[in-house]
């Protein structure tokens, strides 16, 4: 029969990888620190009791594997790894339903490469590979998952010039922004792909280290489609549009408590969970819909308001669940 209900998930872990291997040049964890960090993993893994879950920010599968083995839900869970960038850590998913393909995507489409004015930009490659992988729900029911970290807010700025000088904070924002652009750009190419004229459900995890109304998120999701237009011209529209788990919980309930990071006093929701129409309750050819999201982020910490901190084998991002239930 297969499953009947089941939870995905999003976990950023943070720099994920063993004990006393460097990392970004100059920081590792001691021993101590490494077990503490697979253990507080485990258990945040067994509070979000989730089936699939992507994950960021791992540079070590093995290091996975050991926290994964600390679980109860997930011990025995199919585990696929995408491919890690050049000098950066890898995405994964981990799940508990079996896994029929995957793909690690590096170098975007062709038909993604962005112009300006007929000068082509020299982006061509995800800072850190997206993954897709096809798994089975039920019998004759699959669903594909793609598991993204896309590049963050961190200033992009060049060898020897001075951080702290603002214009040179400025220009870098503006380079981490333009990558990230180009990304969600050739991300949305590989989901019109898997969406478009298709009736397998899509679904998106991960930090896209944007806010759900940023342009960069938007573009993932797709522009919904104009209110006058022809219900036919809608539909198509609707076939390749990708809505928010957030907004899903917002109509549904009075209260909005989504935030995933806290960064200089800023409360933002970097981690997203989007799902194709069908797992939207209002699509008439809906093959289940999202019930429930829950976000777990009561460990992270406003570090202007207090001179605590978030423990270095803890996440600096809270994670998100989404409960799906299957219509047959």
């Amino acid at each position: 029969m297969g499953q009947k209900h089941f939870k995905v998930g999003t976990f950023n872990l943070y720099n994920l990888i063993a004990p006393n291997v460097l990392y970004y040049d100059s920081q590792q964890y001691s021993l101590e620190e490494y077990s503490k960090k697979t253990t507080w993993i485990a258990r945040q893994l067994d509070r979000m009791q989730v089936d699939v879950v992507g994950f960021q920010e791992l540079f070590d599968p093995t290091a996975l594997g050991e926290a994964l083995a600390q679980t109860e839900r997930l011990a025995a869970a199919e585990v696929v790894c995408g491919k890690p960038s050049e000098k950066g850590p890898a995405v994964a998913l981990a799940s508990r339903l079996p896994v029929l393909s995957h793909q690690s995507f590096e170098s975007f489409p062709a038909v993604a490469l962005l112009d300006i004015e007929g000068i082509e930009l020299p982006l061509k490659r995800f800072s850190r590979p997206v993954l897709s992988v096809t798994l089975k729900l039920q019998e004759n029911l699959e669903c594909t998952v793609f598991v993204v970290h896309l590049k963050s807010k961190r200033p992009l700025l060049p060898e020897g010039v001075d951080r702290h000088d603002p214009l040179e904070q400025a220009k870098g924002q503006a380079r981490a922004l333009i990558q990230r652009a180009a990304e969600v750009t050739a991300l949305r190419v590989l989901l019109l792909e898997a969406l478009q004229n298709r009736k397998q459900p899509v679904i998106v995890l991960g930090d896209v280290n944007d806010g759900g109304l940023a342009v960069t998120t938007q573009i993932i999701a797709g522009e919904p489609p104009w209110h006058k237009l022809k219900l036919e011209q809608r539909q198509k529209s609707w076939d390749v549009q990708l809505y928010r788990v957030q907004d899903i919980q917002t109509r549904q309930s009075y209260g909005n408590f989504y935030y995933t990071h806290i960064h200089n006093g800023h409360h933002e929701a970097l981690d997203q969970i989007m799902v194709s129409q069908e797992f939207v309750a209002e699509h008439p050819g809906r093959v289940g819909h999202v019930t429930s999201v829950s976000v777990f982020n009561d460990h992270l910490v406003d570090e202007t308001l207090t001179h605590d901190g978030i423990e270095p084998w803890q996440s600096d991002h809270g994670q998100v669940v989404a409960s799906i239930k299957l219509a047959t």
